[in-house]
């Protein structure tokens, strides 16, 4: 019977995975010490010294330095869930929306970009984003002028309503994001789920498909024009603010896990 590392899972989740499962695992939540020797993944134990073979890796969380982690698993080259591939290509925010904007529907928004220092000017409402952390952070809203300091995406400040598709394997979900200002969160209380746009749906499936992942979040831009906007691709979107989604997750490494087994 192999043995499966999980990590980025918070203890409730760890509680009932392993009530879920019937072999070995070990659990971090931050990014444990790993090594590969030909071919073969070990990573330490999650008590007392030494460091055990693994056969199977489930990611999930982002972490400072988890750009190497990533790395490894894909040269590792082992089952990983999501595909570490997939993982390391969706890590870095602004690599990730060019790649997804070769596949998606919704991307002819108009997008400009500046390196450091250069100076650009909008007459209209404009979204500046910079940086490769997927979590709200490093975005501005601004009319006239924008210096960066350092590189940074600008978009049009669309007028309409923040959206998420949570796809968990076969399931999937739309979310209403929400939030008091202008950034809106799925960490917000008044996030809650609203009926699926198909068009969206069937996007963020060949999202998921063309990225090589299992679990994704895509959020998008609804225009009060009708008008749809793919804004981000989340490669580790949270599963635990609903339970419906939690469920489904631990669901599916359980039996993704028996599979190996």
């Amino acid at each position: 019977m192999g043995r499966m590392l999980v990590v980025g899972l918070d203890e409730p989740e760890i509680v009932d995975l392993k009530r879920r499962i019937g072999y070995p695992v070990i659990c971090h939540a931050l990014l444990p010490a790993i090594r590969i020797e030909d071919g073969r993944l070990l990573a330490e134990r999650a008590s007392g010294p030494g460091m055990l073979a693994i056969d199977r890796v489930v990611f999930h969380g982002i972490f400072a330095e988890d750009y190497e982690f990533l790395t490894a698993l894909a040269l590792w080259g082992g089952p990983c869930l999501p595909s570490a591939r997939g993982l390391l290509d969706c890590r870095e925010r602004l690599p990730c929306l060019a790649r997804a904007l070769r596949i998606t529907r919704f991307g002819a928004m108009p997008r400009s970009w500046a390196t450091r220092g250069q100076s650009i000017e909008r007459a209209g409402d404009t979204v500046g984003k910079w940086g490769n952390w997927h979590c709200g952070e490093n975005k501005v809203r601004f009319t006239g002028t924008h210096t960066p300091e350092e590189p940074t995406i600008y978009e049009p400040f669309i007028v309409g309503e923040a959206v998420r598709i949570a796809l968990v394997g076969p399931h999937a979900w739309q979310i209403r994001l929400a939030g008091d200002t202008w950034l809106k969160s799925i960490h917000e209380p008044g996030a809650a789920f609203m009926p699926i746009d198909e068009a969206l749906l069937a996007d963020a499936r060949a999202l998921a498909a063309g990225l090589g992942l299992e679990v994704i979040g895509v959020d998008y831009m609804l225009g009060v024009d009708g008008s749809r906007h793919l804004l981000e691709v989340n490669h580790a979107a949270n599963v635990t603010v609903f339970p419906e989604i939690r469920e489904a997750f631990l669901d599916l490494v359980a039996a993704w896990g028996d599979d190996g087994a």
